[in-house]
């Protein structure tokens, strides 16, 4: 005997949570991420909403290890055995009208997190299989939840959510009793319980109703759609999503309100489920702290100077300069072919070989009409003919970013495009299976800015904040590199070479060749010397490592560093 579910009336406290997931029970539009611990009762909302929504409205559990095809749809085997190929709905089709719950959304396939999205935006998914497409509707609620600490989301998936939620257990002692008073009532008469809360039921289930039939209907101010442009823009945020999440939000939340136009209150309740995830850089010409987060004190009285460039090593901020770059998701070894990130709509892993497979996860069109017409002389499959594609897993690697921030960076301001390269590579290049970390070295000695993350924001806003001065202990950091090169490492040295602080000798430069010696994995050198009285210590640095070679020449814009490195990365996969 199935359970009914746990009444949404039910729910003790979590007042953000609830008027999240009801605003997108009103505007199917509206997606909305929860994040927070195990156990906030994230899964018992999502699986209680289903209820509210109109009858008959499916509620669909997606696994995490669901494929292309049972989440998009495929080919129907057992028609097609029968001679007459079509293709079956997956479960964005059956999702239609209800709610699809994705539990530790951040553990999805890329590509398949890519595709759900998609659908959940639109409302439409198109299918194509081997030469069979068709398209149906997707008009779902979807509402996603994740444990930060089992890694986050890439920056593009995030901003595809409309609302973020953060959830956390209350730790109010009456709440938490009412908690598990309400529980174990359940627990002991599911049937009963639901009928005690069946009124208040009724109640929020005739004003979802009641709201989504008037929310064509209210009324937008030009006046509230100017505040909402104008906080947006305030606090720094690109994506025009965030715009459209708050508009759309507003309406739900004055529709639900039962009223006939958006006001400000609308917006101030909404505001911070749509941006909370979005502000995730300073504002513009944001004032620096009194003391940057994560980075050693410098050197009192330091005033030695950083190559022939500079007179003076007092400590300077530079924003980055946002440039455009490729994707970097891995760099071959040399002698080794590269490996070309996936693009959007790809499976994972590179198939490897074929099986044979009754039921099979992925089917092997070519290889089963193979099977057939060898065995009978003619392509009607049968199931002993299918065979199915097996993938190699998909690892994530550890990207490790050495940024020279040293005096010499601040000429011309050549900081800011040290800081563009490496945030725009992590931000193109850092899948969620993967971790960054990130070493800068100036004045005295190099240190470890950001430990071993998934946290892209963190390491960011790090970056973002990273002062500029001093010395270039070009050695030290690459000593200190080595401690942190784990199995699947890809290191990316920004530097100009001017390697000044002896780390083991009294040469300096001899202590960073033999460091760079000593490195033994997957490389790129960023060449950031100015090209007015070149050295060329960065190239004998990256031939020391074995690493790929870069220079990073005075740019009017980002463009030409980005087709710069997309040839050098494009020359490892041919």
């Amino acid at each position: 005997m199935m359970l009914p579910p746990y009444p949404f009336a039910a729910i003790v406290g979590q007042t953000q949570l609830k008027n999240s997931v009801l605003l997108a029970a009103v505007d199917w539009r509206l997606g909305v991420l929860l994040r927070g611990d195990k156990g906030a009762g994230k899964t018992t909302a999502a699986r209680a909403l289903a209820e509210l929504l109109p009858a008959p409205s499916p509620f669909i559990d997606l696994p995490i290890g669901v494929t292309e095809d049972r989440l998009l749809g495929g080919i129907n085997l057992s028609a097609t055995l029968k001679g007459e190929p079509s293709l079956r709905p997956g479960l964005l089709s059956e999702a239609d009208g209800g709610v699809l719950y994705v539990d530790e959304v951040n553990l999805l396939p890329d590509h398949l997190a890519d595709a759900l999205l998609d659908a959940a935006a639109t409302g439409i998914n198109n299918v194509e299989r081997e030469g069979f497409s068709t398209t149906h509707d997707a008009r779902f609620v979807l509402l996603g939840s994740m444990n930060q600490e089992e890694g986050s989301l890439r920056p593009q998936l995030l901003d595809r959510f409309a609302l973020v939620v953060d959830v956390s257990a209350s730790f109010d002692p009456t709440e938490r009793r009412q908690v598990v008073e309400r529980r174990l009532s359940y627990e002991k008469d599911p049937v009963a319980f639901v009928n005690r809360w069946k009124e208040e039921q009724s109640r929020i289930q005739a004003q979802i109703e009641k709201a989504r039939s008037q929310l064509a209907s209210i009324l937008f101010p030009q006046e509230m759609l100017d505040r909402i442009s104008q906080a947006v823009c305030d606090l720094g945020v690109n994506s025009l999503r965030a715009d459209l999440a708050i508009a759309r939000a507003s309406c739900a939340q004055a529709a639900l309100l039962n009223r006939d136009r958006v006001l400000q209150e609308h917006i101030d309740a909404v505001m911070p489920f749509a941006l909370g995830h979005r502000v995730t850089c300073p504002p513009r010409n944001p004032q620096p702290p009194s003391r940057m987060p994560n980075s050693a004190s410098p050197p009192k009285n330091d005033h030695r100077t950083d190559g022939p460039h500079q007179t003076e090593a007092k400590e300077r901020l530079f924003s980055s300069q946002p440039i455009s770059m490729p994707f970097l998701s891995r760099v071959s070894e040399p002698g080794e072919p590269g490996v070309v990130a996936s693009k959007k709509g790809e499976a994972p892993g590179q198939v490897i070989r074929t099986r044979r497979a009754d039921q099979p996860q992925e089917l092997d069109v070519r290889s089963s009409v193979v099977e057939a017409v060898s065995q009978r002389g003619k392509a009607s499959l049968r199931s002993e003919d299918l065979y199915e594609k097996v993938r190699k897993p998909l690892s994530g690697s550890r990207f490790l970013f050495l940024v020279d921030s040293s005096g010499s960076h601040a000429v011309q301001g050549r900081m800011r495009l040290v800081k563009g390269a490496a945030v725009g590579l992590i931000e193109r290049s850092v899948h969620r299976r993967d971790e960054v970390a990130v070493i800068v070295f100036r004045g005295a000695s190099a240190e470890i800015l950001v430990e071993p993350t998934g946290d892209v924001d963190m390491v960011r806003s790090a970056l973002e904040y990273l002062p500029t001065g001093g010395r270039t202990p070009l050695a030290h950091a690459l000593e200190l590199a080595a401690q942190l090169l784990a199995e699947d490492t890809i290191l990316i040295l920004l530097t100009d070479g001017h390697a000044n602080v002896a780390s083991r000798s009294d040469d300096p430069w001899r202590d960073a060749l033999d460091a760079a010696s000593k490195i033994r994995c997957r490389s790129l050198v960023i060449d950031t010397e100015l090209n007015t009285n070149p050295t060329g210590k960065a190239k004998e640095i990256a031939e020391a490592m074995r690493a790929e070679y870069v220079k990073l020449e005075t740019l009017e814009s980002g463009e030409k560093l980005s087709q710069l490195l997309a040839a050098r990365m494009m020359k490892h996969a041919n």
